[in-house]
């Protein structure tokens, strides 16, 4: 079978890979396994030392692997490299703690013994990464395990399975162990066959809801650990002493980058009634000045979604919105690209919304978000709790031990 990544840019086939069958991922998954076994006993020195090269030979490449995520994906070329940038920091973070991190935890002395708690690595990892971030994504699984002696195998989003090959690539140039670090693109079927397999030892997934219960139902048999980072409808509150013009900034940027299509994107927000209409007003205005465009350009600062199916998705929480009593903001006619059928959307804000619209409390994973007004902090933090999703959220004020208060 052929998989194929089809740009969101113009509809053209980027890339096309033929899917490994069943008899060549069984031997992945063993020959990980086996690597393992010699890796977990390299130094953590040495472990460091190969990590580290790995993420330099990435930045080295970080305009290509930029453009490349641009055509997978749609994000503004102009943006795409700090991706790359960002994941060189993250995993840098991650080598330099992991000396202190993984060390032994010693207990008290007691005559006659020696007493410690080790941390040893749990084996082979299966990694199942996201298109949105793909190499931020990864590398949240890639570097603390094999820098904790782990084996990894990575499957990556059809969408930008062209990452997993570069990540491939620059592990081994970095001189990483045989085994240790593979990737492979395979189907539903054989992604499930790999998580029941005997020989793995943890699940890592990024992505939906839906798929996260497959995940922990193909396990519960094993008693293996997974982590999942799944949906969200991620919220910010505005409170009345907040600095207005950098909660608009920020919370608009939290709405509109990467077209929405971010893990912790701001989804819906709630402002205090003191400051709602000069808050609407400026975030209006704000997003008015994004350029939906080719993202190939440099003057483009919103570029397609994934696909044209995520797009008109979103368009109907939107129309259904409007149809129940929202209104909607942002004039489609300033940004001309924007058209049903296609991953060309508009940004959008909605106000006049409630909990009882899907704009509301359905993920929607698009540059769009509906502002509701609030009277109080406790309304505030009733109305972000009022959600099936827990991810992520933020409070706007200048009174950092309210905002404390109301994060607990």
């Amino acid at each position: 079978m052929i998989e194929r990544i089809i740009s969101p840019i113009d509809g053209s086939v980027y890339l096309e890979r033929e899917l490994l069958g069943g008899g060549i991922v069984d031997a992945l998954v063993e020959r990980g396994k086996e690597a393992q076994l010699d890796w977990k006993c390299v130094p953590i020195e040495e472990r460091s030392e190969i990590c580290r090269r790995f993420v330099e030979i990435m930045v080295e490449q970080k305009e290509e692997l930029g453009a490349e995520i641009t055509h997978m994906m749609g994000r503004p070329v102009r943006y795409s490299t700090n991706e790359i940038v960002g994941m060189a920091d993250r995993a840098f973070k991650m080598i330099d703690m992991a000396q202190s991190a993984l060390a032994d935890i010693q207990l008290d002395v007691k005559d006659g013994f020696s007493r410690f708690i080790r941390r040893e690595p749990l084996g082979l990892i299966f990694a199942i990464v996201p298109w949105n971030y793909p190499y931020l994504t990864a590398i949240n699984t890639l570097v603390p395990a094999i820098m904790a002696g782990n084996s990894v195998l990575l499957k990556h989003s059809p969408q930008t399975m062209l990452c997993a090959e570069r990540l491939y690539s620059a592990f081994h140039e970095a001189g990483l162990m045989e085994g240790v670090f593979q990737y492979l693109h395979v189907d539903i079927d054989d992604t499930k066959r790999i998580i029941e397999s005997p020989l793995v030892d943890f699940v890592a997934f990024t992505g939906s809801v839906a798929v996260g219960h497959e995940i922990q139902r193909a396990v519960a048999d094993r008693f293996i650990g997974v982590g999942l980072e799944l949906g969200g409808k991620d919220a910010a509150y505005v409170r009345a002493d907040a600095n207005l013009a950098h909660a608009v900034e920020n919370v608009i940027d939290g709405v509109m980058f990467n077209s929405g299509q971010s893990c912790c994107a701001v989804e819906r927000i709630y402002v205090h009634a003191d400051v709602y209409d000069e808050f609407v007003a400026s975030a209006v205005e704000l997003t008015n000045t994004y350029v939906l465009g080719n993202p190939l350009e440099a003057q483009t600062t919103i570029g397609p979604m994934v696909r044209a199916s995520s797009a008109d998705f979103v368009r109907s929480q939107i129309a259904e919105a409007v149809t129940n009593g929202a209104k909607a903001l942002i004039d489609e006619s300033l940004f001309p690209l924007s058209e049903a059928g296609t991953p060309f959307f508009a940004p959008q804000l909605l106000v006049d919304v409630d909990h009882s619209m899907r704009i509301m409390t359905e993920e929607s994973f698009g540059p769009v978000a509906g502002i509701m007004k609030v009277h109080s902090d406790e309304e505030a933090v009733r109305l972000m709790n009022d959600s099936a999703f827990g991810l992520t959220a933020s409070i706007w004020t200048s009174d950092a031990e309210s905002a404390l208060r109301l994060g607990d």
